[in-house]
């Protein structure tokens, strides 16, 4: 029997909807509505909280990308084992109190926020759940392996997300935003909405690598006759470089941040058909 989803109570769902919101806030320059976004974050899905313990659980269910099986199966008996030591009644009460700041300091409308990876969430927090047979148990287990093995095996199991779920969870995400997106930019602000909740790690790791991509790109393009020869571009090229240089020494806010998003659009433009290696 399939047990009726309560996303409310998913601390995965709540946490990338405040994401979206987060992010939706930034592109439309709302600094406000970004600020009490992100304070709840910092709030409640600090490190050594309930609710991040929660959420490390079924990140590494649905983050785990790209493995063999025998790991998969690991991280997911892992993350079981640890789901299992977090105080349900301490837990529930977390959640509460979280809920209740959402609503009060943010919007209900957080909830119905379009969260592209919905059903993985909904699949992990059943796993999670000692309400199901074992048999479903099993089923699920495999649906969310199957998610995390390599590409080739998972092109096959791909999620598929019901076309009238799909439209009333974009309409409400305002997906004319997200669509504007580039997709490593799309990864430059997850990483740093989430750097309130694990000191900037992940996203020092990705910049660590998209930083020099970027520089990469840009001296290449230097060669390019359309710019060599045309001195103001050179120079303005030039500046964008020596700028992302200066990024190593400062700590990301969101000038930096917009600063490297409109660097990736800036190459994007230069390089229309490569990706992003």
């Amino acid at each position: 029997m399939k047990i009726k989803h309560n996303k409310k109570r998913n601390t995965a769902f709540v946490y990338e909807a405040l994401v979206k919101e987060a992010t939706v806030a930034i592109l439309k320059n709302d600094s406000e509505r970004k600020d009490k976004a992100i304070k709840i974050i910092k709030k409640h899905f600090k490190p050594g909280s309930v609710l991040k313990k929660d959420l490390d659980c079924y990140r590494s269910l649905y983050e785990n990308q790209n493995l063999d099986r025998l790991t998969a199966e690991k991280i997911l008996k892992e993350a079981k084992l640890q789901k299992r030591f977090i105080d349900p009644e301490g837990l529930f009460k977390q959640q509460t109190k979280l809920i209740h700041d959402v609503n009060k300091d943010v919007t209900p409308s957080v909830f119905g926020n379009f969260v592209p990876n919905y059903k993985s969430l909904a699949t992990i927090m059943q796993i999670f759940s000692d309400k199901i047979s074992p048999k479903n148990q099993i089923i699920l287990e495999n649906e969310i392996i199957q998610r995390m093995l390599t590409k080739s095996e998972a092109a096959e199991n791909k999620e598929r997300i019901d076309g009238l779920v799909y439209k009333t969870f974009a309409i409400k995400f305002n997906e004319k935003y997200d669509n504007k997106l580039l997709k490593e930019q799309k990864e430059l602000l997850t990483y740093y909405i989430s750097s309130f909740t694990d000191n900037a790690l992940e996203l020092k790791i990705f910049l660590n690598d998209e930083i020099p991509r970027l520089k990469e790109q840009l001296e290449k393009a230097k060669k390019l006759d359309e710019i060599k020869e045309d001195e103001e571009m050179f120079n303005k090229t030039q500046k964008v470089i020596e700028r992302l240089d200066s990024f190593v020494k400062e700590d990301v806010n969101e000038n930096v941040l917009l600063a490297i998003m409109k660097t990736q659009k800036l190459v994007k433009e230069i390089y229309p058909n490569a990706d992003n290696n």
